[in-house]
């Protein structure tokens, strides 16, 4: 993911997106949250976790962990939650909104987990797709296997290639506007680059109001359903159900998702 960036006229380059300060706060702005969050509480709430790791991987849009949303909701539950993710501005941008430290936020990747930790482990706002390469999906997904305790739930969300959701990422049918709590004004839009082998790359538009204009560039990688189940299978978990929905429709049925629950062996 490569960020094009903050000029008044032209454009320069960023490493990683959410190291921008400017662009977490339209992260915030544009997710609040929803019933993405909702199903995972629900799932977290009916394993009965008490320890629970939100991981992120810091390939921009605020992924993972990204800037807290989900884990002080968890932690407003009574939950002990762990967040880890490499995008030090999202941290920050956590850290900021956690005014009593309720969560134990950490810059790191999926090498500094803790073994035997957690009772779920959660990957939000679509990170997993971030992961492109096979190895690095296998890494991530063997790293939060081991963080979790026997019997502990890995939960995460991935798109259904077959609905295709990458046809509405266009300069017209994504074009939204928000005004930013810094009172800044700000139009954003998506526009696909290119579609090949299970990978489509995009460009973020976002054009501030002060003349500010950043591109964000990324590349997901949509994956079927019998290779997320075979990676899955070699990372030492075991799938339990993968919904279609947020509302826990079948696959076809939903939203066009792939909304994962696997648990790891009691033994």
């Amino acid at each position: 993911m490569t960020l094009l960036g903050e000029t008044r006229i032209a454009t320069s380059e960023y490493n990683a997106e959410f190291e921008h300060s400017r662009l977490a706060s339209v992260y915030d702005v544009e997710c609040p949250w929803s019933r993405d969050d909702d199903w995972f509480v629900a799932r977290i709430e009916a394993v009965g976790a008490r320890d629970v790791l939100d991981f992120g991987y810091g390939y921009g849009h605020g992924c993972g962990c990204g800037s807290g949303r989900l884990a002080l909701g968890l932690a407003g539950r009574g939950l002990r939650v762990v967040g880890i993710d490499p995008a030090a501005a999202s941290i920050a941008q956590a850290r900021a909104k956690d005014v009593d430290a309720r969560v134990d936020v950490r810059i790191g990747t999926e090498g500094d987990l803790p073994e035997d930790a957690f009772d779920a482990a959660v990957m939000t706002s679509h990170v997993a797709q971030f992961l492109v390469d096979d190895d690095e999906f296998a890494r991530v997904l063997s790293g939060l296997s081991r963080s979790l305790r026997a019997g502990g739930m890995l939960l995460f969300d991935h798109r259904d290639p077959a609905a295709c959701i990458w046809t509405r990422w266009n300069p017209v049918d994504s074009r939204r506007s928000h005004r930013l709590p810094d009172g800044a004004q700000v139009d954003v839009w998506t526009e696909v680059v290119a579609v090949e082998n299970e990978r489509v790359t995009f460009v973020h538009h976002y054009d501030f109001d002060d003349g500010v204009r950043l591109r964000s560039t990324s590349t997901l990688r949509f994956r079927t359903e019998i290779a997320v189940r075979h990676a899955l299978d070699a990372s030492g978990v075991v799938v339990e159900a993968i919904d279609g929905g947020w509302a826990g429709e079948p696959i076809g049925a939903g939203d066009g998702e792939f909304l994962v629950s696997a648990r790891k062996a009691l033994c």
